[in-house]
């Protein structure tokens, strides 16, 4: 890779801390220091200009305080069984200053990266102006040509046992350095990874401190971007078969045309490329959630393997939260997300010890309908019977609601001043349709 510039140093301005702040969450929660984000928040513009001499102080010499190289873990439920350690994901609350610095140092890495052609444009996590939508949206369309054309694409998911907790931190400074991020930024780099201690918080108990020995910090400002630095590479080697790959940080999805035995042997190239520089650069596969769809015309069994497994063909899989089936026919997902929003709604129903109707309105508004319309610019229903599917979930919330039952649905959403589910999807179309024409979002033209 050719660089024509390199990153040595950084200066950070008024503006640059100003704009950091405003990105804090406004809440009460305190890094290990006890110093909440709404403190700076209220301070902002008291503290915006010595905090930019502080930065630029500390930057010039590599420099990190102690206390910014403690975090307390708190783990997140993700889904499954709640007893499983492996079913939560570690977050990191660090000092707030430190975020406060990360974010802008971030934010002058990034706009490196691009000016050099250095991150891939196929990875849309933490990219701005991408989002899990750009990617769906980018697949489908290739994938919904080969439906027309009356050929056939194959889809291999893989996907990565807690990938951003195994990132080996010499093998990232090695990166770093290849990408031309070097000088000051590089030790600063070097100093905020190394020689972290952490400790788990339960409720109101800690654990005993440890180091933290690999990984990047997961709810830190600069972490996510580090994470996308490391597996940059992989969309390249991959490409070099050939294939098409999408990624969203580490859930990769890689696909290619079929037309002969040919195509398919270059496919299986990939995932043993694929697998060979997993083990280089230290990341496991989750074997058992790894699968392949064929999408299009279907041809006589494939037999791919990944790290000497087999995997398993499958009707369906779900892509970003979003079920994909092999005739990217909507219905299947549409049939799985109203089940469970029904489901949340009766329990708000059930919940609520109020009835009053502003209440369980905002409840819906903020459980139930963000559930029913994430990324459905992607599956947006074309039936009716698809489309009543959906829209049963409003109108049978608000019939339940007290004193509604016997007026009809238009006077339902009229009272409660509430547009039907049709009506929205149709806005979020016309919304999406402007971003991609006018260049909001980043999309290939």
């Amino acid at each position: 890779m050719q660089l024509t510039e390199v990153l040595e140093c950084v200066t950070f301005n008024e503006g640059d801390i100003a704009n950091s702040i405003d990105r804090l969450k406004c809440n009460l929660s305190a890094g290990p220091d006890g110093l909440p984000p709404i403190l700076f928040k209220k301070l902002k513009h008291c503290i915006s200009r010595p905090l930019a001499m502080l930065f630029d102080q500390l930057v010039s010499v590599g420099y990190v305080p102690q206390e910014w190289l403690n975090a307390t873990i708190v783990p997140v439920f993700k889904k499954g069984a709640a007893g499983k350690l492996c079913n939560y994901r570690p977050i990191s609350l660090t000092c707030v200053l430190s975020k406060i610095m990360e974010r802008v140092l971030s934010n002058k890495i990034y706009a490196y990266l691009p000016q050099n052609n250095i991150l891939h444009h196929c990875q849309h996590g933490f990219c701005k102006n991408r989002s899990t939508t750009t990617n769906l949206l980018e697949c489908f369309n290739d994938w919904t040509l080969t439906m027309l054309s009356k050929e056939q694409h194959v889809i291999v998911y893989v996907d990565f046992s807690k990938a951003f907790d195994v990132v080996s931190h010499p093998k990232l400074f090695a990166r770093l350095y290849s990408y031309g991020i070097r000088g000051t930024v590089l030790t600063r780099l070097k100093n905020f990874f190394s020689s972290r201690m952490h400790q788990t918080k339960v409720g109101t108990t800690l654990s005993d401190t440890a180091m933290l020995c690999s990984g990047v910090v997961q709810g830190s400002g600069i972490g996510p971007l580090m994470f996308l630095v490391y597996i940059n590479e992989l969309i390249y080697l991959l490409e070099r078969h050939s294939i098409k790959v999408k990624m969203f940080a580490d859930d990769v999805k890689m696909y290619l045309k079929i037309i002969n035995d040919i195509d398919i042997a270059h496919l299986q190239l990939a995932l043993t490329a694929l697998v060979e520089w997993a083990n280089e650069w230290q990341f496991a596969i989750s074997i058992e959630k790894c699968c392949v769809l064929n999408i299009g015309k279907q041809t006589p069994a494939l037999h791919l393997h990944l790290d000497n497994h087999p995997l398993p063909v499958v009707p369906l899989a779900r892509d970003l939260c979003v079920l994909v089936s092999s005739s990217l026919c909507p219905s299947a997902h549409i049939n799985d997300i109203v089940a469970k929003a029904h489901k949340r709604a009766y329990m708000i129903q059930r919940a609520f010890v109020s009835r009053n109707i502003d209440l369980l309105v905002r409840a819906y508004l903020a459980y139930v309908r963000p559930f029913v319309e994430y990324n459905l610019a992607v599956w947006s229903p074309y039936t009716m019977q698809d489309i009543e599917t959906i829209e049963r979930v409003q109108r049978r919330f608000t019939k339940n609601l007290p004193g509604f039952d016997k007026l009809t649905y238009k006077d339902r959403l009229r009272r409660l001043h509430l547009p039907s589910l049709e009506l929205r999807r149709l806005q979020v179309d016309l919304v999406w349709c402007y971003k991609i024409l006018f260049g909001i979002v980043d999309t290939p033209t």
